[in-house]
């Protein structure tokens, strides 16, 4: 399918999503929500994928913010269906099943940031800039930012940054918690390359079972969350993959993995 706001980039069992509205710093509109959505659900027909990668065009934004102009046209009933755009990618996201992984190259900054948290990993340039500026126009997040920062960062933290819309560092966002690796900028795709090319090395079904144990067990209490992990572990001794990894072991090899 032919997109105006994104491109998809596919590579074996990885994919490339490439936020493409480099003229505004891939502000997010309700267009490139739609296509994002479109593009998630055109993702549900490569069985073989493992692994995507999110990251913006033009080297100087991931996703500057929200479509402001867009935002402006907005009373409270089109705002919670902008909202609900948005969150929906995020549910798209997790239905795939696979890791998402956000190469944030410049700003990340309202639904920006909010579009990396609904990532499973962040990898950041080394000029990455972190925030929630939606206080300074009088708003609130809208994509899930007050949630997930505050389960990423912690209560404090994110009430810090939201309230007063302050910028953080990429070494700042890897020191709360938000951002996983900091990398040069010139290396910022090669190591976020690097990481899906790992994950897809590995067996599909126990990627797809460690992800669903660790985005549902988040949201619980330990006892339901060991639950769900321990049922993900039993299940995982039915595959085909699981005697390939544990005989590869035995025999000080590689294992070749199915996905089944």
């Amino acid at each position: 399918m032919e997109y105006k706001t994104i491109k998809l980039e596919l590579d074996g069992a990885v994919a490339t999503i490439v936020l493409n509205r480099p003229e505004v710093l891939n502000a997010l509109n309700s267009q490139m929500l739609d296509e994002l959505r479109q593009c998630l659900d055109e993702l549900k027909q490569h069985a073989e994928l493992k692994a995507c990668i999110l990251v913006g065009a033009g080297g100087k934004a991931f996703v500057a913010g929200a479509d402001i102009k867009e935002l402006s046209s907005l009373g409270p009933f089109g705002a919670s269906a902008f909202s609900a755009k948005g969150e929906d990618v995020k549910q798209k996201m997790d239905e795939l099943g696979v890791p998402f992984i956000a190469a944030v190259n410049g700003f990340a900054l309202g639904g920006g940031c909010e579009l990396a948290m609904s990532c499973d990993m962040i990898i950041a340039s080394d000029d990455a800039k972190f925030g929630q500026p939606e206080i300074n126009l009088g708003i609130i997040p809208g994509f899930g930012g007050t949630q997930r920062l505050a389960r990423l960062a912690g209560k404090a933290m994110a009430a810090e940054l939201i309230l007063t819309g302050d910028p953080i560092t990429a070494q700042q966002a890897k020191g709360i918690g938000l951002v996983t690796r900091v990398v040069e900028k010139d290396k910022l795709m090669d190591e976020a390359r690097s990481v899906a090319a790992k994950i897809a090395s590995k067996s599909k079904t126990a990627i797809m079972m460690a992800k669903r144990a660790i985005d549902y067990g988040i949201e619980t209490d330990l006892r339901t969350a060991l639950e769900i992990e321990r049922d993900a572990f039993a299940v995982l001794f039915s595959t085909e993959d699981h005697a390939e990894g544990l005989k590869a072991f035995m025999e000080k090899r590689k294992p070749v993995f199915k996905d089944r």
